[in-house]
């Protein structure tokens, strides 16, 4: 059976939408303070039904203490901002008993850690219609993410599994970031960004150069929100082939490209009774990753219940194709893999105390690890968010 890999993205582990509007500055949105401290805290039990390589339940926890300045009101740095996120990660691995190769739980790491996650300067210009953005940086927190997305806990639905797992080391996004450089030009309803960020280093690179991923996206804003991005890597990378990721002995250059689409369905946002639909592809050359293409498709709903109105209902359906390298690479004497791995989830959240979230979740994995006759992965979890801002 091929080993599975997690397939992490970033801010979904903070609540992707908050943490996007983090680094976009959220000292600015709220500019009659200078300084900012927030504790996101999360903790998940997750267990496997039915399916899998066992039966059991993990636990594992995520604690993100983040702080922003702004640098005009503490310093008169006129149009600037500063942020630093410490991340700290303990627990177990659920993927381990569901035998996955995209990953059950956005919050899953290889092993316990805690690091300085996010650090970085922000200089706004043009009116507030252009921005830089330097230092240590998680890509996933501004590209390839959308907010109807973001309460589901499956990783695939944060970032595309096709670039999630390039490489060996990854991109810089969950759990592991690096420095980069971050341009962004907006107006009311379009913008467009690139970045340049140095890819995390790992055991596949420790003697050779350091890659650097190159990104770029533009998108349009409004009732039917557009994006489309590319992206490559500046050095060929190893090809990667079962089991798992492992490495290959040729290289390869890595690229790809995705689009994202959100609708509005019902009411407004930020409003009671509003639901959004979203639908999000990705493509790669599927060389140095397991991955050729990735697609989400899903609806979310807020304030569902009459008279709850911080409830949130998700549901996702993800699915990943395996390469036609990847698969051909598989060992012999292995059982053959099957064309992708797919999951559907529903979620739910609400807020139950003034700083205190409660999200049950059900994940179901087709074809779990690629294999054509593994019997289907059920997955059950609970997760409490405690979120604490101090100003």
């Amino acid at each position: 059976m091929a080993a599975p890999i997690l397939v992490s993205p970033s801010p979904v582990l903070a609540q992707q939408e908050e943490q996007r509007v983090e680094t976009s500055g959220e000292v600015e949105e709220e500019r009659t303070r200078a300084f900012s401290l927030r504790l996101l805290y999360k903790a998940d039990l997750v267990g496997v039904a039915a399916g899998g390589r066992a039966r059991g339940a993990r636990f594992l926890d995520n604690a993100d203490l983040m702080a922003g300045v702004d640098l005009d009101r503490a310093a008169g740095w006129e149009g600037a901002s500063a942020y630093v996120g410490v991340l700290s990660n303990a627990g177990a691995r659920p993927n381990d008993i569901a035998g996955t190769l995209q990953g059950v739980n956005n919050i899953e790491v290889g092993s316990p850690d805690a690091v300085l996650y996010q650090a970085w300067v922000q200089q706004r210009f043009a009116g507030d219609r252009g921005s830089i953005l330097v230092g240590k940086y998680d890509l996933n927190s501004e590209f390839y993410a959308n907010p109807s997305a973001a309460a589901l806990i499956a990783p695939a639905f944060g970032i595309g599994s096709e670039l999630a797992a390039t490489g060996p080391n990854g991109p810089s996004i969950f759990p592991q970031t690096d420095l980069g450089i971050r341009v962004r030009l907006e107006t009311k309803r379009h913008y467009v960004q690139a970045a340049v960020i140095r890819a995390p280093r790992g055991v596949a690179d420790e003697d050779g150069p350091r890659s650097a991923l190159f990104i770029a996206e533009t998108g349009l804003r409004g009732r039917t929100a557009i994006t489309i991005g590319g992206w490559t890597y500046s050095h060929r990378q190893q090809r990667i082939v079962p089991p798992g990721v492992t490495l290959g002995p040729d290289t390869a250059a890595s690229h790809g490209l995705y689009a994202l689409v959100e609708q509005d369905v019902v009411g407004q946002a930020d409003t009671i009774g509003y639901w959004c639909a979203f639908l999000r592809a990705g493509l790669s050359d599927g060389f140095a990753t397991p991955f050729a293409d990735g697609m989400q498709i899903g609806v979310t709903g807020h304030g569902v219940l009459p008279l709850r109105p911080e409830s949130l209902l998700s549901i996702g359906f993800a699915t990943a194709g395996l390469s036609r390298a990847y698969r051909r690479s598989n060992p012999p004497g292995e059982p053959p893999l099957t064309r992708s791995e797919s999951t559907i989830e529903l979620t739910y959240s609400d807020r139950v105390a003034r700083f205190l979230t409660l999200q049950p979740d059900v994940q179901y994995v087709l074809r779990p690890s690629g294999l054509p006759d593994a019997p289907g992965v059920v997955v059950l979890g609970l997760r409490a968010i405690v979120d604490w801002k101090i100003h």
